[in-house]
């Protein structure tokens, strides 16, 4: 009881005691005092409907009294609508205000004290509701959201599963896929309104070719978008990456993607013929004002199965032609180590060391330096190639389904023929099934060597229509 009078005594509703000459409370008064401080918190109102309809402009009315919440309250700012609030702290001690809703169904003093009461819930679980509010407003369209991935990506912040930023190439595809079918199909659409129909029509729409267009690209670029079952499965496997990278972002709470039956991959079974490949080693003599590098780089991917982004990015540093090993740092897979056939280190001698790179670009043999005497940097990676491969098929009459990706498919084939096991293809052309060991491999030993040989020099011959 002493504790409730010294409180009063603090407020200054106290002076001397009627029943006493000393400054402070006679028990008897002592004992009024705690009784009217008690009624006063057992009484106090919390928020009612006479209250929000009492509500004065530019106030702020505080639930009170017994079965009050602490920071909830209801606010009239300039017009006549009443919003309910509550004011809580985060964990890290900063105050925040968040927006219950406005007064109305289904907001009621009592819906919205029970809606404060779940949200102090989820902020005593270190929770920040309003900073997700304020998230989910900035995301708000699936374009917006699409961007916001993408910056993060940009910025290192996603990881792959190899726990690494996704790389610049990767970034690229997955630039070119938000762009064409994305934002064009689900981009206008409320992040937290997506729906399981939605998806499965842009997965269909896809499929289907909606998305198929031409766009130039630069004054002498063109983008063929073709859409189909390819694009829309891989571009379905993005979108559910998107939303889980919103999940993580506190937008939703689902992935409308999860669950979702995507079209098979269809196995890609083309490999050139021995027709083919005596046409295309026809067509890369037959083009002497190509760029040679680019002519050069067709022949190796030809004689070592390699992808075509490993083959531009090679360097003069990651060979040992000695030992006849190459160590490529960054590739589909991580890092890898390859073998080097003779074929393939024979026309690695002939080249001219331009530069950095093994298979540089054009631009700086077109490009008179400034002074006149400063040599060609020839650091640039070969935009152009893929030009020059159209080119190739063109003067080789291959059909249209023939990309350079095709030679991968054929050296493997051509392997799988001599009778290699499946794990030495793997070996020889990179492929993640060899990943595992690879990395505590220092040079190649003389099994692959004398495989890559093999497979080489049968392509070699096939070239040379043999």
């Amino acid at each position: 009881m002493l504790e409730f009078a010294k409180t009063v005594e603090l407020l200054g509703k106290s002076s001397i005691c009627c029943c006493s000459d000393l400054i402070g409370f006679c028990p008897f008064c002592e004992n009024l005092v705690a009784i009217w401080l008690l009624a006063t918190k057992e009484f106090s109102p919390m928020l009612t409907l006479k209250n929000i309809a009492a509500l004065d402009l530019e106030s702020v009315e505080w639930d009170a009294g017994r079965g009050s919440v602490s920071g909830f309250g209801a606010r009239r700012q300039k017009g006549a609508s009443v919003t309910y609030v509550l004011k809580y702290r985060t964990a890290e001690g900063r105050q925040r205000w968040h927006t219950i809703g406005k007064h109305g169904a289904p907001w009621t003093p009592d819906t919205a004290r029970e809606e404060a009461k779940k949200i102090l819930g989820l902020v005593a679980r270190g929770d920040d509701p309003a900073a997700k509010k304020i998230a989910t407003r900035r995301a708000e369209t699936v374009a917006e959201l699409c961007d916001a991935y993408i910056s993060a990506a940009e910025e290192g912040r996603l990881l792959t599963k190899r726990r690494a930023p996704k790389k610049a190439s990767t970034l690229a595809t997955d630039k070119g896929r938000v762009e064409r079918h994305i934002k064009p199909l689900l981009g206008n659409l409320k992040v937290a309104a997506v729906k399981r129909r939605d998806v499965e029509n842009f997965r269909d729409d896809v499929a289907n070719g909606k998305t198929a267009v031409r766009i130039k690209t630069g004054k002498h670029g063109l983008a063929r978008v073709t859409g189909g079952r390819g694009t829309s499965t891989r571009t379905m496997a993005l979108l559910g990456v998107i939303f889980s990278y919103a999940e993580h972002q506190g937008l939703r709470a689902d992935n409308p993607v999860h669950g979702i039956e995507t079209h098979a991959y269809a196995e890609r079974l083309r490999r050139f013929s021995d027709d083919e490949f005596a046409a295309i080693g026809k067509a890369l003599e037959a083009l002497p004002t190509a760029w040679p590098m680019a002519l050069a780089g067709t022949r190796f991917l030809a004689l070592t199965g390699w992808r075509r982004g490993e083959m531009l990015a090679l360097r003069w540093e990651d060979l040992d032609i000695p030992n006849r090993t190459v160590f490529l740092p960054d590739t589909k897979t991580g890092r890898s180590m390859r073998p080097l056939s003779a074929p393939a280190c024979d026309l690695l001698q002939k080249l001219d060391r331009l530069g950095p790179l093994v298979f540089p670009a054009s631009t700086d043999a077109k490009r008179k330096k400034d002074d006149g005497n400063t040599p060609p940097a020839f650091d640039k990676p070969m935009a152009g190639f893929q030009n020059v491969w159209r080119r190739v098929a063109t003067k080789a009459e291959l059909p249209a389904d023939c990309s350079p990706h095709v030679f991968r498919h054929s050296f493997a084939s051509v392997a799988a023929d001599l009778g290699y096991s499946e794990l030495t293809i793997a070996a020889l052309i990179g492929h993640k099934k060899a990943s595992i060991t690879s990395k505590y491999t220092h040079h190649a030993d003389a099994v692959l060597l004398a495989a890559a040989d093999a497979v080489a020099s049968a392509i070699s011959n096939k070239l040379q229509g043999g």
